[in-house]
């Protein structure tokens, strides 16, 4: 018996360490097994997280584009009732003789920051402003010995801005009184006398030919006798050509008015308000209408943010051709002109011709036009689309400026359309491309002081074939990646040849007058890059 108890004693103690090992093990297999489970249910949660958030941007961007599209066609798919009777769904000839249609939206950007991530890519950009700040502090420190940053181009680029501030506001006292008070005219006595033909043709004439003279010449001839430095030029010209757009808009949107509208008798003509007028000069918007969506207050901090990025903007210009342009297109550094050194001067090119066309959007299309926006209480901001998302130019032209694209589809394309019986589209959309690409031409030959249509080969002859071979139809994202690379081309190669005329029209100027030498850039013949 006694040798018997610690045999069964042994036993029992084997056989719960046994007994212990198995739990030990059957707990440690149960942990194993929960943290595969956990994780496969992490990966579960990641994969439902992803495609609710696919869902979610799908439904937004549904939501958006049927804004959009109601935006410019508003209400014309919708039957109404007439006496109890259903009238016949508006066709596509009716839906385009309907008018731009101003809604109370806020800007594109605006709403994209509220979110940290897209956020966080304008810091990147604050970033990089910094870091050419601290890049031109420290070359000037070790070749100057000087810790002050000094901003000899951009004085020398904004210089003789009395002489702007005075030929705007000739331009502008012009705008203001002159078609209006034509208008006003013609309007009073359109319904009082027999001959309105006669009437409108000899108005119309002589309108034109002040136009012509006032902001046609009047303006050209500033810039050219007084020699503006570039960006003063810039603001004459442009504000030359939005005084035009103005100006056209409101004559084309309230004479029609006026001929239909005829007063009853012992009744006087009703004509636009001049307030409504004036504030139509200065809204972010080409279309006039006698009233728009307005806010009901001034945001003043937004107002002052925005005031300071359109500044940050103007130096991040500035450091962009003094780091990145000038140091390479001076004729000091120049080598001669072949094949080799035009292809790695475009490639060179791109980087800062990217960045100054997102500087141009952003300062333009979305800082300075919400300014006035806000200013003006005026509500709808659709001054852009998402143009980055495009993958056809056909989509990109109409996003890029909605602002410029409503005026030119609504006079021009609209228009054209009208007078041909809606039978040439490709003519009308053609025709809208070579307007488009003139002006912008004009407008950099004004600013330059030089005719080097690289402007206007790019947009009339690659952009319209692109617009028509890269259309709607193309909606793989691949056709996006194909249209940043041909965005990225066309600015360095605008970037690279308008620096190299530049140099070459100050160190080999024009000898004579005549034409063809006007007409022929200096780059290809200057003797310091040969």
């Amino acid at each position: 018996m006694t040798t018997a108890e610690p045999l069964n004693v042994l036993f029992h103690r084997n056989v719960k360490s046994n007994q212990t090992e198995e739990t030990s093990h059957n707990a440690e297999g149960h942990n194993n097994l929960h943290a595969e489970d956990l994780r496969q249910w992490e990966k579960h949660a990641q994969r439902v997280k992803l495609k609710a958030l696919e869902q979610v941007q799908d439904q937004l961007s549904h939501i958006l584009d049927k804004a959009l599209t109601e935006s410019v066609q508003p209400f014309t798919q919708i039957q109404k009732a007439v006496n109890g009777k259903k009238v016949k769904p508006v066709s596509s000839s009716q839906r385009m003789d309907s008018g731009k249609v101003f809604l109370d939206r806020p800007s594109l950007l605006d709403e994209l920051f509220e979110i940290s991530h897209i956020r966080t890519i304008y810091h990147m950009f604050i970033a990089v402003l910094l870091i050419f700040c601290l890049s031109t502090l420290a070359v000037d420190y070790i070749d100057q010995g000087r810790l002050v940053l000094e901003f000899d181009l951009l004085f020398y680029a904004f210089g003789k801005l009395g002489t702007v501030t005075l030929a705007w506001f000739v331009m502008f006292a012009y705008t203001l009184f002159v078609p209006y008070c034509s208008l006003v005219l013609w309007g009073s006595l359109y319904h009082r006398i027999p001959s309105k033909l006669g009437l409108s043709l000899g108005m119309g004439f002589v309108l034109s030919a002040a136009q012509f003279y006032v902001l046609g010449h009047f303006p050209i001839h500033v810039v050219v006798q007084n020699q503006l430095p570039p960006a003063s030029r810039f603001i004459v010209i442009l504000e030359q050509i939005r005084f035009l757009m103005k100006s056209y808009s409101f004559m084309r949107e309230t004479a029609p008015v006026i001929m239909k509208n005829q007063p009853k008798e012992g009744e006087s003509p009703r004509f636009p308000t001049f307030s409504s007028y004036l504030y139509f000069l200065f809204c972010p918007t080409l279309i006039y209408r006698e009233s728009y969506p307005r806010n009901t207050h001034i945001r003043w901090k937004y107002v002052g943010v925005t005031l300071g990025m359109i500044l940050g903007c103007l130096f991040y210009g500035y450091f962009i051709l003094v780091r990145l342009c000038i140091p390479v297109f001076r004729p000091s550094n120049s080598q001669p002109l072949s094949k080799r050194t035009m292809v790695l001067a475009v490639f060179h090119s791109i980087l800062p011709g990217i960045m100054l066309l997102l500087l141009c959007f952003f300062a333009f299309l979305h800082c300075w036009l919400n300014l006035f926006g806000e200013l003006l209480r005026f509500a709808d901001r659709m001054f852009y689309k998402d143009w980055w998302n495009s993958t056809s130019f056909a989509n990109y032209y109409r996003t890029w400026n909605v602002v410029v694209h409503d005026w030119l589809y609504y006079y021009g394309y609209r228009d054209f359309l009208r007078l041909s019986k809606r039978k040439c589209r490709t003519a009308a959309m053609l025709s809208v491309f070579i307007v488009s690409a003139a002006v912008h031409e004009y407008a950099m030959t004004m600013c330059f002081g030089f005719f080097y249509p690289v402007m206007f080969s790019l947009f009339a002859v690659l952009g319209a074939v692109f617009n028509f071979t890269m259309n709607d139809n193309r909606q793989s994202p691949v056709w996006n990646v194909i249209m940043w690379a041909f965005l990225f081309l066309g600015q360095g190669v605008q970037v690279c040849l308008y620096c190299q005329e530049w140099y070459a029209q100050i160190h080999c100027p024009r000898t004579g007058n005549s034409f063809l030498e006007m007409v022929t850039p200096r780059s290809w013949s200057c003797s310091y890059q040969t």
